[in-house]
C-alpha cells in the first residue's frame, strides 16, 4: 500500500510550511514546492499522487503551470488560492484542475478534499489497478502478490504473518524513500481510523525488527531495512514490478 506523496506548492514559506506539516500529520508524504522547476524535478524523481497549487507563484502563473503539466500527465492537481472569484475557478477547471480551494480555509476542509480527489483518481484508474503488479523483485527476492507467496533469493519460501506483509507492501511501494514511523503507521492503520498513538512508534520498531529477521542475512547490520537516522526507515533497493498477465 503506497503512501500518497503529495507536492505542497505555494511561494509563500510559512503557508507551505504549515500545509506540509498537517499533511505529514495525517498519513502523507507532502513534500514542499515554490516554483514549476521544482515540480519538475519531483515528478522526474519519482511518483506524486497529487499537487496543491497556488495560483501566485511570485513571478510564474499556477494556472500556466497546470495547462503545462496537464499536457503531459493525468496527476491529480488543486488549486489552492486567495483568488477565488468565478471567473478565476473557472480559468483553473478549464485548464484541467481537479479541484479549487479558495484561501484561507479550514484545515479538515482541505484534508476531505485531497482525500476525495484520491479517492476519485484511484477509482477512474481500478481497472489499472487491478490488474497491475503482480510480482516485486527486490535485491534477489520475488514477492507474489497474488499468491501471497515470498521467496528468498536461494527460492525458499519465507512465511510471512499478516502484518509483516502489510508492512513489506509499504516498503515494496516506496523504494528508497526514507519514511517515518508515523508514515508507516498510518500506512497500517496500527491503532485504527487512520490515527496513531503514542505506542505505535514502538511498534513499528518491534515490527520492522520483525520483518529483518526474516530478509536479512544479519538482522543486526540490516542491508535492505535501514534505519534512516532522525527520519525512520527505508528500503534501501530499487523494486522491479512484473505486470498480472
Amino acid at each position: 500500500m503506497a503512501i500518497p506523496r503529495l507536492l505542497v506548492v505555494d511561494d509563500d514559506r510559512e503557508v507551505r510550511e504549515m500545509m506540509v506539516q498537517f499533511l505529514q500529520q495525517h498519513g502523507f508524504i507532502a513534500l514542499p514546492c515554490d516554483s514549476e522547476a521544482a515540480i519538475r524535478e519531483h515528478l522526474a524523481a519519482g511518483r506524486v499522487d497529487l499537487i496543491l497549487l497556488d495560483v501566485m507563484l511570485g513571478d510564474e502563473n499556477g494556472v500556466e503551470i497546470c495547462s503545462h503539466l496537464r499536457s503531459e500527465q493525468d496527476v491529480p492537481i488543486i488549486f489552492v488560492s486567495a483568488l477565488s472569484a468565478d471567473h478565476q475557478r473557472m480559468a483553473g477547471y478549464e485548464v484541467g484542475a481537479d479541484d479549487y480551494i479558495a484561501k484561507p480555509f479550514n484545515l479538515d476542509l482541505l484534508l476531505a478534499r485531497v482525500r476525495a480527489v484520491l479517492h476519485r483518481a484511484r477509482r477512474s484508474s481500478s481497472l489499472v489497478y487491478r490488474r497491475s503488479v503482480s510480482t516485486y523483485r527486490f535485491d534477489g527476492w520475488t514477492y507474489d502478490a497474488k499468491r501471497d507467496d515470498l521467496a528468498s533469493p536461494k527460492g525458499f519460501q519465507v512465511a510471512l504473518s499478516r502484518k509483516e506483509t502489510a508492512l513489506l507492501k509499504v516498503f515494496l511501494a516506496n523504494p528508497r524513500i526514507p519514511l517515518t514511523r508515523e508514515e508507516i503507521a498510518a500506512a497500517l492503520d496500527v491503532t485504527g481510523g487512520g490515527q496513531t498513538d503514542e505506542g505505535s512508534g514502538r511498534a513499528i520498531d518491534v515490527l520492522v525488527g520483525r520483518l529483518r529477521g526474516k530478509i536479512e542475512n544479519n538482522p543486526k547490520s540490516p542491508d535492505l531495512l535501514k534505519t534512516e537516522r532522525g527520519v525512520g526507515y527505508v528500503l534501501a533497493c530499487d523494486v522491479a514490478l512484473d505486470e498480472a498477465g
